[in-house]
């Protein structure tokens, strides 16, 4: 029944407004606000402190900053070539092969490729029966989200859409979650040919973000955007930052048919930290 309730609402909130204002809310610099906010945070989920560039968690200008926080080098050990390693700290929420175009969302709900890549829908007949992985981040996690693999940046595409949970309840609650979500789309072309990282909002998210492009979250786009390449060629090397989310979400990887082999351990349900091997590259240009 709760369950329920929670599903719902969802429904009814209005998501952006919501978002927006937890968003403002997050990147307030008032020092007691920020402050009470933090503490409230702490009190209520395990955090890592002592992994942080700065462990003092009330030195940081504002709880998004605190959220977002950039990890002391060398915490998170980058696993070495033919390994693909995990973008994020967080836990697999499924991990498998596409079934033709379809992904698995969870137990009795899955999404098309040509959904999910709104915007690149041309891209989906070249993921099509390949791999993926989606991960989610719980509040406590390390929001940065990092490259699986060395990578040079195609395109990136800003595709509008509602802000629902995107935790176990809701997976298995909302039809095709993840390509009804807010979500930015990186393509990257790699040793094995194209992948994509996609980074999904939602609710409470303040904003999704990259390295090269900033926030992306734009409220007053209605359609999917083909945003702006950097002006040089984008190169990132495997564990290098790619972008961040300012609160929570969910980074879904694709991978071309027959590029890459899921390790065994790497199962739906598992935590794995940033640069941890979760599988294995199987094919190189």
């Amino acid at each position: 029944m709760r369950d329920r309730a929670f599903i719902a609402m969802q429904y009814l909130l209005p998501q952006h407004t919501l978002s927006r204002l937890v968003g403002c809310a997050a990147r307030s610099t008032w020092r007691s606000w920020k402050n009470f906010l933090i503490r409230s945070f702490l009190r209520r989920f395990p955090v890592r402190m002592d992994e942080a560039i700065e462990p003092d968690p009330f030195a940081y200008p504002s709880f998004n900053a605190f959220f977002t926080r950039a990890l002391r080098p060398g915490v998170r050990p980058i696993a070495p070539p033919p390994a693909v390693v995990s973008p994020v700290d967080g836990t697999i929420s499924q991990i498998g092969p596409i079934e033709e175009d379809r992904l698995i969302q969870a137990k009795g709900h899955s999404f098309t490729l040509a959904a999910l890549l709104a915007g690149d829908s041309e891209l989906a007949p070249t993921f099509a029966g390949g791999e993926f992985a989606t991960i989610y981040l719980a509040p406590y996690n390390y929001h940065r989200i990092h490259m699986p693999l060395d990578g040079g940046l195609i395109s990136t595409t800003y595709v509008p859409g509602r802000l629902f949970s995107v935790n176990t309840v809701t997976a298995r609650a909302v039809p095709e979650l993840f390509a009804r979500n807010e979500r930015v789309s990186c393509v990257f072309a790699t040793q094995v040919g194209l992948v994509a990282v996609i980074l999904v909002g939602a609710l409470f998210v303040g904003s999704l973000s990259t390295v090269w492009a900033g926030d992306l979250a734009r409220p007053r786009r209605h359609k999917p955007t083909r945003l702006d390449a950097p002006r040089s060629p984008l190169f990132l090397p495997r564990g290098a930052e790619l972008g961040r989310f300012n609160m929570g979400s969910t980074v879904i990887v694709l991978f071309e048919p027959g590029k890459v082999k899921w390790n065994p351990a790497a199962q739906a349900g598992g935590a794995v930290q940033l640069g941890q091997g979760i599988g294995t590259l199987l094919a190189t240009r």
